[in-house]
């Protein structure tokens, strides 16, 4: 597989992850995004010996879009700390079968992960062993049967994304999981990390990395005028 560059130097990679990759590895066995990305570095710079890459944030596996690595243990644990500190903005696009009322809006759930089924539970109200998950949405274009939406967290839960607009109505083209009515033909969801800003661990100066998105009719249309 060719890995989608976005932006890299000494310290960083930030790849655009196409949909159905994992980002780790996990009992699967397949392989992920990491050891292909490491497998890049290796032998573009010619690397001998084994190659570091951190992983600061995660992508589920059928959704798409930028993600950064970092490759020394200072910028790992610089990122780390912006990512926990709420310094990072990360902006996703999602395509829904039903448009939000309000069109916009901030939503505030308390989220329960189930590790078994490998699916978070929404909750209006906190409850025991929930997490407070929070995110901002606008309806940026109508489709023809469909809504794009734009969407930017502020907590970064276990498929949150996902089950906050399920739980609005709102399920993902494709997310059999969380209310899809039926599954794309490749296995993905129409949900993609369209960009991604951060300060740059080393020089300090802001970064924003906008990520391409995947190639359908659906998507398509989202850049059309």
């Amino acid at each position: 597989m060719k890995l989608e560059v976005l932006y890299e130097d000494n310290h960083l990679l930030i790849i655009n992850k196409p949909a159905g990759v994992l980002v780790q590895g996990d009992i699967t066995g397949d392989l992920p995004l990491v050891e292909l990305a490491k497998a890049y570095i290796k032998q573009k710079h010619k690397k001998p010996g084994a190659v570091f890459l951190g992983v600061i944030h995660r992508l589920d596996r059928p959704t798409s879009g930028a993600i950064v690595f970092a490759r020394t243990s200072k910028a790992l644990k610089r990122l780390n700390l912006q990512f926990k500190d709420r310094m990072t903005k990360k902006i996703y696009w999602a395509i829904t079968k039903a448009s939000p009322s309000p069109s916009s809006n901030t939503l505030i759930h308390w989220t329960v992960r189930n590790t078994k089924q490998n699916k978070s539970y929404v909750y209006q109200k906190e409850v025991p062993e929930s997490k407070k998950a929070i995110l901002k949405y606008s309806e940026k274009k109508k489709l023809n049967n469909y809504s794009l939406l734009e969407i930017e967290l502020e907590t970064g839960r276990h498929h949150q994304i996902r089950s906050q607009l399920s739980a609005i109505g709102c399920p993902i083209k494709g997310d059999l999981k969380y209310g899809g009515s039926r599954s794309n033909p490749n296995g993905s969801i129409h949900l993609h990390a369209r960009s991604l800003e951060i300060l740059h661990p080393v020089t300090k100066k802001p970064l924003k990395c906008i990520a391409p998105l995947p190639k359908d009719a659906l998507w398509d249309a989202c850049l059309s005028d």
